[in-house]
């Protein structure tokens, strides 16, 4: 009897009493509880909010998980529309693309209804474009493919802006086609009035070939202009549907502004050219007159260096302020000393690619290259280079901390020169940059931090 009711009171309260383990039981529940009231009011996965209906059935815990407001559920719901718009459009503006140059330019070369002359000046370069559409087209159908079979059926997880970014080598394809349009369409007419076998044929092909859908040759050969001025309005419906923290937005602004200027830059070559027609009317402000300024010194730098387009990256380009010092005691007579003059300077990098393919384009090779160009302040509407590009491979940059707003760049063997930037800040950039890629060049990079094998004078080397 006495070995059972102490069996008893042990399991009663198992040594804590019967309040504790009533308090216990309370506080349990009333977590159990805030637990449930959390689940049920989760924010939204996209935007934060917690405006979803309160949930009580266990079964839909999992489900309200994935769920989002009605804001973002629709905004998902546009940005696939507009996604799938942008990846359509293309393999449309690729069919025309395709017709020009399966119904038109190669019939007319087998006849021999016009010379290689001729059909280059009419066409121009539409293979190029031919060949810019289908490896794009490709890589854009990947995504989406790849996103479908992942499960992502709002299609999230493509990022048009940066496939986009990576095909940017397609704008100056686009520039080189429309500056020849003019000429083009006055030599198609003209020809047309002299030879009555061309004007057969393109009478026959519009009226006969059901392929053409009743359009003639001077409708499609529009085509590559009607779809570079819309891709500013396809990306802008893409970022509208966007919300801010998706890892895309960034790029498919970077990508809007890039067509945008390029198309300010076409038109602005159309008006020097003397021609009337212009592509599309932007607003003219201060930031797309400035990046119209650094699409023509890039131009500029690619024809100095010779590189080719799509293994280079501008890393950084802008005004700094420029001296050559005429000995290496200035330093200790102070930056005041230096006579300074504005320049562009450009931070070129020829990157190689670790495959031919588009699809890999984005993962970039080691550094082959890397220059500094420096070219003068605009003057009688031309930019003029100060001098030949200079190569980091055989430079070494430096800086003293009694000159901390400046940073010296010697060329091995030859010149001095002292950069300087408005801001400070950005001083201390363009040198973190420069410094970089001088030390990954260079035969003696592993040796002496960077420094080359030479006799260097102490006093006027800065760590």
């Amino acid at each position: 009897a006495t070995r059972t009711k102490s069996a008893d009171v042990e399991r009663a309260d198992s040594g804590i009493g019967q309040m504790p383990a009533r308090k216990w039981r309370n506080r349990a529940s009333e977590t159990l509880s805030s637990l449930q009231a959390w689940e049920a009011h989760r924010p939204c996965t996209d935007c934060g909010e917690r405006d979803l209906p309160v949930e009580t059935d266990v079964q839909n815990c999992n489900q309200r998980r994935a769920d989002l407001c009605e804001k973002c559920r629709k905004r998902r719901t546009e940005r696939k529309e507009s996604v799938l718009e942008f990846v359509n459009t293309e393999a449309s503006y690729g069919e025309d693309l395709r017709i020009i140059k399966e119904e038109f330019y190669l019939p007319m070369q087998a006849a021999g209804l016009l010379s290689q002359e001729q059909l280059l000046g009419i066409f121009s370069n539409i293979q190029e474009l031919i060949d810019l559409n289908e490896n794009f087209l490709e890589i854009l159908q990947e995504e989406i493919d790849q996103a479908f079979d992942q499960g992502d059926d709002d299609l999230m997880t493509v990022c048009i802006g940066e496939v986009f970014l990576e095909f940017v080598n397609m704008l100056p394809a686009f520039q080189t086609y429309c500056l020849q349009q003019s000429s083009s369409v006055n030599m198609l007419n003209a020809l047309e009035k002299e030879k009555e076998l061309l004007r057969i044929f393109l009478n026959v092909s519009q009226n006969d070939n059901t392929a053409l859908r009743r359009m003639n040759l001077r409708s499609f050969l529009m085509a590559p202009l009607q779809r570079v001025t819309k891709y500013p309005l396809l990306l802008s419906r893409i970022i509208k549907a966007t919300t801010e923290y998706h890892p895309d937005h960034g790029s498919l602004r970077e990508a809007k502004s890039r067509i945008e200027s390029h198309l300010e830059h076409i038109n602005m070559k159309t008006k020097q050219e003397g021609n009337t027609w212009t592509l599309r009317s932007f607003r003219q402000d201060s930031k797309k007159k400035r990046e119209v300024i650094n699409i023509e010194m890039r131009e500029t730098a690619l024809k100095t260096v010779g590189w080719l387009r799509e293994e280079t990256r501008f890393v950084m380009e802008g005004s700094l302020q420029l001296a050559q010092p005429p000995d290496g005691q200035w330093v200790k007579k102070g930056s005041k000393t230096l006579k300074f003059q504005n320049m562009q300077v450009l931070l070129l990098v020829n990157m190689k690619r670790v495959s031919e393919s588009s699809l890999e384009s984005a993962e970039p090779g080691p550094v082959k290259d890397a220059v500094l160009v420096l070219i003068r302040d605009k003057n009688n509407g031309k930019f003029h280079l100060l001098r030949e590009p200079l190569r980091l491979s055989n430079c070494i940059v430096s800086t003293d901390p009694d000159c901390d707003d400046t940073f010296e760049l010697i060329e091995i063997r030859r010149e001095a020169f002292v950069f300087r930037d408005s801001d400070r800040a950005r001083t201390h950039h363009w040198f973190r940059q420069i410094r970089r890629y001088s030390r990954e060049l260079g035969s003696w990079k592993k040796r002496r931090n960077a420094l080359p094998n030479i006799m260097i004078s102490t006093p006027h080397t800065r760590p």
